[in-house]
C-alpha cells in the first residue's frame, strides 16, 4: 500500500533537515509555496507540517511562519549512583562528577533558599502536617551553559533547630548537603526512593529551558525522598524535586553486574514482530518502516 502523501512530504522535508540543507531557525517553504511544490492540498500540507512538529522538528510561530527546530544530544543521567566511584544519582555532586566524566562543564546557579510553609506535596513527602514550616535550596544547573534541570530540596526546619543551619547559607555546601548533615548532625541517608512523573512545563519552568509554548515538550520530574534511619524504621528527611525537559535528557539506572562505561544515549523505536518468517521491522508513524532503515543505538553496554 502507498505511503499517504502527508508522509511522503514529511519525510522529504524531514531528510532536508536532517542533512544539513535546513538549519535550526530556517524558514521552511510556506503553507502555499509548499501546495505549490507538491500540487498538494491544505490540509495534506498541514498533517505533514504537524508530523514534523510532533517530532520536535519544527516549531510554527504565529504569524511569522515555521521554523526548523534545535536539536539537542540527549544527555544520559544515572539515576542510581555508583557506590565505588560516586558517579550519578542524578543530583549533587554525583551529577556534576557524572557530566564532567562525559566531557562536558557542568555548572549551577546560586542557590536561593526559602523558608515555607510546606504545600501538601512536600508535607507528603516528609510525612509532616500540612503548613509546618520547611527550608528549600533551588538551583539552576547548566551543561556547557545550556539549561539542563532544575533541582530543588526541601528539608524540615528541625534540621535547622538542632544546628544545620549551613542549610539556610545561600551558597553551595561543601560536599553536598546530605553529607553535611552528616558531619553536623550525624544524620546518615539510610535509602532513598525515586519517583519519575511526566507532565507539561510550568510557565517558568517553560521560560528557563526555552521550550515550545504549546506545551509540545514535556518535563520530566524525579522525586527523590531520602531516609534516615529511627527507632520505628526509615523515615524521610529532605525531598528533593528535579525537573529536567524532555527534549535534551535520558536516564538509565544499573543492577546488578554491568559494563563500567557511562551509558549512551539510545533511540527508542517501536517494533514490529515478525511474522509469516519475515523479518520485524522498525516502526516510523502510522505503523509505516523508517525510511532510512535506521537502527535504534545499542543501549546495552553503552
Amino acid at each position: 500500500m502507498a505511503d499517504p502523501i502527508y508522509w511522503t512530504i514529511a519525510q522529504e522535508l524531514r531528510e532536508q533537515i536532517e542533512g544539513g540543507d535546513l538549519g535550526p531557525g530556517d524558514q521552511l517553504p510556506t503553507e502555499l509555496e509548499l501546495r505549490r511544490t507538491y500540487n498538494a492540498s491544505r490540509n495534506t500540507i498541514r498533517d505533514a507540517v504537524k508530523w514534523l512538529t510532533t517530532r520536535g522538528l519544527v516549531q510554527t510561530k504565529p504569524g511569522q511562519g515555521t521554523f526548523v527546530a534545535q536539536q539537542f544530544k540527549p544527555f544520559v543521567t544515572t539515576l542510581s549512583a555508583d557506590r565505588d566511584t560516586g558517579l550519578g544519582g542524578g543530583e549533587g555532586y554525583g551529577a556534576f562528577a557524572e557530566v564532567s566524566e562525559r566531557g562536558l562543564t557542568p555548572s549551577a546557579s546560586v542557590p536561593r533558599v526559602e523558608v515555607l510553609i510546606a504545600p501538601s506535596y512536600i508535607a507528603e513527602r516528609l510525612r509532616i502536617a500540612e503548613g509546618t514550616q520547611v527550608i528549600t535550596r533551588r538551583q539552576e544547573r547548566f551543561i556547557n551553559k545550556m539549561p539542563w534541570s532544575v533541582q530543588i530540596t526541601a528539608y524540615p526546619m528541625e534540621l535547622i533547630q538542632k544546628g544545620a543551619v549551613d542549610l539556610l547559607m545561600a551558597q553551595d555546601i561543601p560536599g553536598g548537603a546530605v553529607a553535611y548533615l552528616q558531619r553536623t548532625l550525624g544524620l546518615e541517608e539510610v535509602g532513598h526512593r525515586d519517583r519519575i512523573l511526566v507532565r507539561a512545563p510550568g510557565q517558568d519552568e517553560a521560560r528557563f529551558f526555552k521550550l515550545p509554548d504549546d506545551g509540545r515538550v514535556s518535563v520530566v520530574s524525579v522525586i527523590r525522598t531520602g531516609y534516615r534511619d529511627s527507632d520505628e524504621g526509615p523515615i524521610p528527611f529532605r525531598a528533593t524535586f528535579t525537573v529536567f525537559p524532555a527534549d535534551r535528557n535520558q536516564f538509565v539506572t544499573n543492577s546488578g553486574t554491568f559494563p563500567r562505561e557511562l551509558a549512551r544515549a539510545a533511540s527508542d523505536q517501536y517494533y514490529t514482530a515478525p511474522t509469516d518468517g519475515e523479518d520485524g521491522e522498525l516502526d516510523g508513524p502510522d505503523g509505516a518502516a523508517e525510511a532510512d532503515g535506521s537502527q535504534p543505538e545499542d543501549s546495552g553496554a553503552g
